[in-house]
């Protein structure tokens, strides 16, 4: 795992960011896997920005996105094609039909799960996958338990992740208890992934993620598995890893 450690959010941002576009320039039919939350929401202002200066073109880019709310319509401003629509693809020059977000509503989710994970095995799997990490360690919404989900499946969520989500919501009875999540299977089959974190409440998780032992309770911590992981983060995700000695 590379690990650039960055002054703040911004400077973590911009280095995401940079990796992204790296890979555009360099793959212009890339496929990218796209996550969610606060943490990249730096990152994709960033890439808007370079759009609009003509630096990069999303043209050809393909998307997946890791994750979507159970229960939930595309135009729900708490839903994650929504968050993607407003921070992201309305103002790039990517094609709607390259997107895809898992949708919330599907009557038929087997169907449905086993239909993504179809379509990204059919492209050759994602060239950049994009992850942020909770607070728990999770990655997408691959929860802590007792073993590591391999297909893309519907997951009930944790407590602790419904209470760092209220805060989008008027109230934390509004969050939804189930997500649609894209496995460990086709995360760890990702070419390349770019990993995420800012903010002290991640060092825990991201000490866990990068110096833990392999372990489900931590889903993050299979990335040590991964033949090619660029770990972006800020000094105060950092903090623990730090204080322990590792040199980043």
């Amino acid at each position: 795992m590379k690990i650039f450690r960055e002054k703040d959010y911004d400077a973590m941002s911009r280095r995401a960011a940079t990796v992204i576009a790296g890979e555009i320039v360099h793959n212009p039919a890339c496929l990218l896997g796209l996550a969610t939350g606060s943490t990249p929401e730096g990152a994709y202002k960033y890439l808007v920005d370079w759009y609009k200066q003509g630096l990069i073109s999303f043209r050809g880019v393909l998307s997946v996105n890791l994750d979507e709310y159970k229960g939930l319509e595309p135009s729900h401003d708490q839903s994650y094609r929504y968050f993607m629509q407003s921070n992201l693809f309305d103002h790039v020059d990517i094609a709607p039909e390259n997107t895809r977000v898992p949708d919330g509503l599907t009557k038929d989710a087997l169907a449905f799960c086993a239909g993504y994970d179809a379509y990204i095995r059919a492209q050759g799997y994602v060239d950049l996958q994009l992850l942020g990490i909770g607070r728990n360690g999770h990655i997408g919404f691959n929860e802590p338990g007792d073993c590591f989900v391999k297909e893309t499946h519907v997951v009930d969520l944790t407590e602790s992740t419904i209470d760092a989500n209220a805060r989008f919501f008027a109230t934390r009875d509004d969050v939804p208890r189930q997500a649609f999540t894209m496995g460990i299977g086709p995360i760890m089959a990702a070419k390349k992934i770019l990993l995420i974190a800012s903010g002290e409440e991640k060092a825990e998780a991201v000490y866990n993620t990068i110096c833990g032992a392999v372990d489900p309770h931590c889903q993050g911590s299979i990335l040590q598995l991964h033949p090619d992981v660029v770990m972006v983060a800020d000094e105060a995700a950092l903090s623990k890893v730090i204080a322990a000695g590792v040199k980043v």
